[in-house]
Formats: C-alpha cells, structure tokens, sequence
C-alpha cells in the first residue's frame, strides 16, 4: 500500500466512535496535500478487508458523500447509532461531532 497509504490507514483507524472527520483532514494528518481523494481510494479498496470505520469519513462541509440509494441511508445509520446527530440533507455538525486527530 506503501507508507501514505499505510499512514492514512493508521489514522482512520483511530477516529472514535461518534466522531467524525474530513476526507482532506485525513489526508492533511496523513502530511498529504490536495489528497482527499487518495482518502477516498484507500477507503474504497480496504475498508471491508482492514475494518475501517469509512462512515465516519464525510465531505469538508459535514456532509454525506454517497449519494441517496448508493450508500447515503447506510452511513447516516451507522452515524446515528453512534449517536451523531445528521439533518435531512446529510449533514453533520462539525462543531460537535468533528474530531481533531487527538485521542482515538
């Protein structure tokens, strides 16, 4: 996967329950510049096989990426059963659910 890869995988396995986080700040903890989408491609080919929990992952504005009927119902569940609070739109409240990198 090599060592970016390896470090993102570190980090989102340490985001906690009922938390969430960014898919740029991931990268940007990662010491990955522009690399949200280098986030989005490490979730999408190991989150089944590595356990990643990819529902706490959302866009920079709080929102759920996935479109509704492609994973969109799925996410806000999990979210919900982790106590994160989401409007109808999909969006989270950073300034409570957003978690910084610390703890975990």
């Amino acid at each position: 996967m090599g060592e970016i890869g390896n470090s993102i995988v570190t980090i989102l396995s340490r985001i906690p329950p009922g938390r969430v986080v960014s898919y740029g700040q991931v990268a940007a903890m990662a010491g990955l510049r522009n690399g949200a989408r280098t986030v989005a491609r490490v979730l999408h080919s190991s989150s089944s096989s590595l356990g990643l929990p990819w529902w706490r992952v959302l866009r920079a504005d709080g929102t759920i990426a996935l479109p509704r009927g492609g994973g969109f119902e799925e996410q806000a569940a999990l979210l919900a059963a982790e106590g994160i609070a989401i409007s109808r739109t999909g969006a989270v409240d950073l300034g409570r659910f957003a978690w910084d990198g610390r703890g975990g």
